[in-house]
């Protein structure tokens, strides 16, 4: 079971929230979970306690803060869809990878040291992707990430490994992009594109309508994996 905590923003922005869950005994290393447009709400709660069982200090932070603190929204209820897509509409990304930042040295610091990597769903996979070109992050993970293909004038800061998942048919993030995506990346060792054919976006949701199980478990045990080569090892 998970609890609250509280991170110092860099720069004296003040501080936000974020959910921790830690493991049975001493952490392998920590993970960074970044939320989707819905905030930290139960899917990304579970996604969280999964990475705590499989052997991490675990921490989501609110991305959020700044707009609307603690917002949790469901992504099977319309109304509450909506409420998100105009939340990122006033997002700050600059600011949320600052965010990310102050939640990798505090992560780093709870963990005794060990690597740290981010991994990050829809808005989160994005965030993740700018984790990698702007963070001292060890590792990042990115599902789905919309609007990368928007900032691959920073690809060439990847330094450490990255791992991207796409959907096959993901509305938000059409083929052609992850073509654009796929070839600005290829001549960088450091990074891995898997596709996944014929689901859409949010297929490895922790739960509801938008969860496809068997690429959902595919992708995760690529996580899986990837994290244990590069940050337990």
């Amino acid at each position: 079971m998970g609890e609250r905590v509280t991170i110092p923003a860099l720069g004296g922005e003040g501080s936000f929230g974020a959910y921790v869950s830690t493991p049975d005994g001493k952490p392998k290393g920590a993970v960074v979970v970044i939320q989707e447009v819905f905030g930290i709400n139960a899917g990304i709660r579970a996604k969280v306690d999964a990475w705590a069982a499989e052997g991490y200090y675990a921490i989501a932070l609110d991305l959020f803060w700044r707009l609307e603190p603690g917002i949790e929204l469901d992504p099977d209820v319309p109304e509450q869809f909506e409420r998100a897509l105009a939340l990122i509409r006033r997002f700050n990304v600059d600011a949320a990878v600052r965010d990310i930042e102050a939640t990798i040295r505090f992560a780093r610091e709870a963990a005794g040291g060990r690597k740290v990597g981010v991994v990050g769903f829809c808005l989160g996979g994005r965030m993740a992707y700018l984790s990698a070109t702007r963070t001292d992050a060890d590792a990042a993970v990115g599902y789905y990430g919309a609007g990368i293909d928007a900032v691959l004038g920073e690809a060439h800061a990847i330094a450490n490994p990255l791992l991207l998942h796409f959907a096959g048919e993901d509305h938000f993030v059409p083929a052609e992009t992850v073509t654009t995506i796929r070839t600005a990346l290829a001549a960088n060792p450091h990074v891995t594109i898997e596709e996944y054919p014929g689901v859409d976006h949010g297929f490895a949701t922790s739960f509801g309508k938008r969860r496809v199980e068997e690429a959902a478990q595919l992708a995760d045990g690529r996580t899986i994996a990837f994290f244990e080569r590069h940050l337990a090892s």
